[in-house]
């Protein structure tokens, strides 16, 4: 399957300098990004729960594909470049090779998600209160709410 970058060839870059922030937690947009070159850390309340850091990563599409402002601020810790894909929904519509794409990169997240999810269960089975701490996630992951039409 083509690769993010080579399905947005055309879209615009844009060159981030270290410490300098793509997006901000709160905010809201219509752009998904794509990146190219670089590392960039991923800040939820302050705290740092993610580093991208290989080609071809998205950005920003949970945001955009839930309807919800940002739910992280992303920050740039090289000096690195990203695609920029604006009015990102509208290019989803239009493009179904990104579209797949983008739903193949969730899918191979949330089975990540899931198995690792699964052996941390399995580790704690014997530890009562980081079973309910599990318990608790997984609550919250089965209960998502329903996609809007």
């Amino acid at each position: 399957m083509a690769s993010l970058l080579l399905l947005t060839y055309a879209a615009p870059t844009i060159e981030l300098a270290k410490g300098e922030v793509l997006i901000t937690q709160g905010g809201r947009g219509k752009d998904l990004y794509v990146l190219d070159t670089g590392r960039l850390a991923v800040e939820r309340d302050g705290v740092k729960i993610a580093t991208i850091d290989e080609f071809d990563s998205v950005i920003g599409e949970m945001a955009l594909l839930l309807g919800k402002p940002h739910s992280a601020t992303v920050r740039a810790e090289t000096d690195s470049k990203v695609r920029v894909v604006r009015d990102a929904l509208l290019v989803l519509e239009r493009h179904p090779l990104i579209t797949l794409r983008l739903a193949t990169l969730l899918c191979q997240r949330l089975d990540s998600t899931s198995a690792l999810l699964a052996d941390l269960s399995h580790e704690a089975s014997d530890k009562p209160s980081e079973q309910g701490l599990l318990s608790r996630i997984i609550s919250v992951l089965a209960a998502a709410p329903p996609l809007k039409s």
